[in-house]
């Protein structure tokens, strides 16, 4: 049976530092990271999606976490081909004029200068141990075919040396008669398959499955049940609190996975106040119960 770590999408957000799950003398960033990390074992870097990492945050986050906790990074927006606002780029690449962003495009001296410095960024997680694996999750309209195997493989090429994990929004990929072969793809790639709970039902829905296709890592993102999924704004699409029983019906699948896996992070993306750290509690509480 792997690890399993059990923890949330994010320790900053605002919601969550202004619901009182931080105590008092904790909530500066110092405090706050400490804070998580006694509390849960794993934490997704959720702010690398929105503006590339800094080399100095990952090393100041070592130093505040213990031997054994891990950050899953997410892996940059141009880095995935979504939509990338200039503002969301460093001064000096905005200067230097690289060339316009647009959907799933960026001139190839902007990319290569970006792969560049989110490589640097991660490194002192990645040299510590500190780095479970950076999240790539592509856009819906990421669809299955020839020329998205191709994009894969090139950020494979990448990204040699990383613990990688791929996570799709089109449910194309892991359909009735298209999921072995989505399977086989990430395996033969050497790229953790993402597992998703989500509400069902909805053009976009992911079906609630736990792939496990490189053996030293698995990852599942709970990322809530809410019918507004894919519309509104993030309060909206993450707004859900697990009840206890939703919960329990994922320890099977879970810890199946984890007889698979080396290690499994189990992620709640439920981002609204201090709903995911709950879930999270809960969870990690839940599997320890039924190992007994």
């Amino acid at each position: 049976m792997g690890e399993i770590l059990v923890g949330a999408c994010s320790w900053t957000d605002r919601q969550l530092v202004g619901s009182g799950w931080y105590p008092r003398g904790r909530r500066d960033a110092e405090g706050r990271l400490r804070h998580y990390a006694s509390r849960l074992p794993v934490v997704e870097v959720d702010s690398g999606y929105y503006a590339l990492p800094s080399r100095r945050n990952s090393e100041l986050w070592v130093e505040r976490t213990p031997d054994g906790f891990r950050f899953d990074v997410k892996a940059f927006s141009l880095l995935t081909g979504h939509p990338t606002r200039a503002e969301a780029l460093p001064a000096d690449l905005r200067r230097a004029g690289l060339g316009p962003v647009r959907r799933g495009q960026a001139a190839p001296a902007l990319l290569d200068e970006v792969w560049g410095r989110f490589a640097e960024a991660v490194e002192p997680l990645r040299k510590a141990g500190r780095l479970g694996t950076v999240l790539f999750q592509f856009p819906p309209w990421f669809a299955p075919g020839a020329a998205s195997e191709e994009a894969l493989e090139a950020c494979v090429r990448r990204t040699a040396g990383w613990p990688l994990a791929v996570e799709f929004r089109h449910p194309g990929w892991w359909e009735a008669g298209r999921a072995d072969a989505t399977w086989e793809l990430l395996s033969g790639l050497g790229a953790t398959a993402v597992g998703t709970d989500m509400v069902q039902g909805l053009p976009g829905s992911l079906p609630p499955i736990a792939p496990v296709t490189r053996p030293a890592l698995a990852v599942v993102r709970f990322h809530g049940r809410s019918p507004d999924w894919g519309r509104g704004g993030k309060e909206d699409r993450f707004r859900h609190d697990y009840a206890p029983a939703e919960l329990a019906a994922w320890v099977p699948r879970l810890r199946r996975a984890a007889r698979q896996a080396e290690e499994l992070h189990v992620l709640f993306n439920n981002c609204c106040a201090d709903v995911a750290v709950r879930a999270a509690e809960t969870m990690s509480a839940l599997l320890t119960a039924r190992r007994r």
